[in-house]
C-alpha cells in the first residue's frame, strides 16, 4: 500500500474527504444525501480548494447557499453551444473561404469569452447596440461584432430551430467603410524609433514585408531564413517567399529570443493585434492631432510608396506586398504625383 498522508483536519457538516490514489491527494467534497422513491440518493460536489483553507471555506459556504457553479441549472440555447454547432456544421464550413472562417473564428472567440454560457434568448437589442457603440474607436471591429451576432442568431433560429425572437443586431446601422488608409509621412516613420518597442517592431515588420498588421504581428522567427522571409497574404490565406530587406533583417537579428514569434506573448503564442493596436494608439496620441489620421494599416501603403520612390515597377511591388495591381497602381500614382510636383515646383527656381 502506498503512503497516504494524514487527512486534513477540517471538519464541517456535509464536508467529506476522499482519497484519490491516482492524484495522491485528499480531495474535499460537499455531499448531500436524500431518499427518493425509497432509494437513497447522493450528490457530491468536488471542491477545488488548491490547498487553501480560506478558499475551501468560500466554496463550502457557496454550496450551502446553493450558489456553487455546479449547482446552477445548465443554460439552454447558449452562445457557446451555437458557436460550436456552427463551427462543426459541414453545410456551413464547406462553403466558406479559409480567410472568412478565420475572421469569424476571431470574432466568435471574443464573443465566447464573456457570453459562452449565456442564454441567447436573453440578449437584448439595447445591449448589442451599446456594445457596438462602445467599439466606435475601432469601427471595423464594431461592425464585425454586429455581423457575427446576426450570423449566429440566424443560424440558431433557421438551422437549429431554436426558439429565438427577432434578431437583435438587425437594423442597427453599421459604421460602414471608413476613409482609405493614408500612408505614413516620413516624420511619423522616423518618430516610431521612440515608440514602445513592440510598436516599433510592428512598424518595421509591416514596412519591410508589406503585410497586413495582423499577419505581421503573428510572424514567427522560422519565417526568416537568411536573405529570405516567408510572408502571408492574410486575406487570400496564401504564403509566399520574398527577399528580406537588410533593414528588417538587422532589426529581427538584434531582438532577444522570447519565443517562437517575433512579438512573443509566451514561448508558443504571439502577442495579439488588440494589444499592439492599443499601444500604438496610446503612442500616436503623444504625437498630437497631426498623427490622428494614420493607422497601422496605412504602413502597407507606405511600403508601396517607398518601393515606388526607389524605382520599383508595379510587378516588383506586387511581388513584395502581394497587393492587387489596382491597389499598387493607385498608391504608386499618389507617390509619383508627389515626386512630379516636387520636380515641377523646383523648376521655378
Amino acid at each position: 500500500m502506498s503512503y497516504r498522508p494524514p487527512r486534513p483536519r477540517i471538519v464541517k457538516p456535509r464536508l467529506k474527504w476522499r482519497w484519490r490514489d491516482k492524484l495522491g491527494i485528499w480531495q474535499p467534497q460537499h455531499r448531500v444525501t436524500w431518499t427518493e422513491g425509497g432509494k437513497r440518493k447522493e450528490r457530491a460536489i468536488t471542491l477545488d480548494w488548491q490547498g487553501d483553507p480560506k478558499k475551501l471555506d468560500d466554496l463550502y459556504w457557496a454550496c450551502e447557499a446553493g450558489q456553487h457553479e455546479a449547482q446552477q441549472p445548465v443554460a439552454k440555447y447558449t452562445w457557446g453551444e451555437c458557436i460550436e454547432e456552427w463551427r462543426k456544421d459541414p453545410h456551413v464550413q464547406d462553403h466558406l473561404a479559409d480567410s472568412t472562417k478565420k475572421s469569424y473564428r476571431r470574432e466568435m472567440d471574443s464573443l465566447r469569452k464573456k457570453n459562452s454560457k449565456k442564454d441567447m434568448r436573453r440578449t437584448t437589442r439595447q445591449a448589442v447596440r451599446k456594445k457596438h457603440a462602445d467599439l466606435a474607436a475601432t469601427p471595423r471591429k464594431a461592425d464585425w461584432l454586429l455581423q457575427t451576432v446576426s450570423l449566429l442568431w440566424n443560424y440558431a433560429k433557421k438551422d437549429l430551430d431554436w426558439p429565438l425572437g427577432d434578431n437583435p443586431a438587425s437594423g442597427i446601422k453599421h459604421f460602414g467603410k471608413q476613409r482609405e488608409y493614408e500612408p505614413w509621412p516620413p516624420w511619423m516613420i522616423e518618430a516610431a524609433k521612440d515608440a514602445p518597442e513592440n510598436v516599433w517592431i510592428t512598424v518595421q515588420l509591416i514596412l519591410g514585408t508589406g503585410q497586413r498588421p495582423t499577419a505581421a504581428i503573428e510572424m514567427r522567427r522560422d519565417q526568416f531564413q537568411g536573405e529570405w522571409v516567408t510572408v502571408t497574404d492574410e486575406k487570400g490565406d496564401k504564403a509566399f517567399t520574398i527577399f528580406c530587406p537588410q533593414r528588417l533583417k538587422q532589426v529581427v537579428d538584434s531582438l532577444p529570443k522570447r519565443g517562437a514569434h517575433i512579438l512573443a506573448k509566451n514561448l508558443t503564442e504571439p502577442l495579439g493585434y488588440d494589444a499592439i493596436e492599443k499601444a500604438f494608439r496610446a503612442w500616436r496620441k503623444t504625437l498630437g492631432e497631426r498623427a490622428k489620421l494614420y493607422s497601422l494599416h496605412g504602413l502597407r501603403k507606405s511600403a508601396i510608396n517607398e518601393l515606388s520612390e526607389a524605382g520599383a515597377t508595379d510587378a516588383e511591388i506586387q511581388a513584395v506586398t502581394g497587393q492587387s495591381a489596382a491597389m499598387v497602381a493607385y498608391y504608386r500614382a499618389k507617390a509619383n504625383r508627389k515626386a512630379l510636383s516636387r520636380n515641377a515646383q523646383e523648376r521655378r527656381t
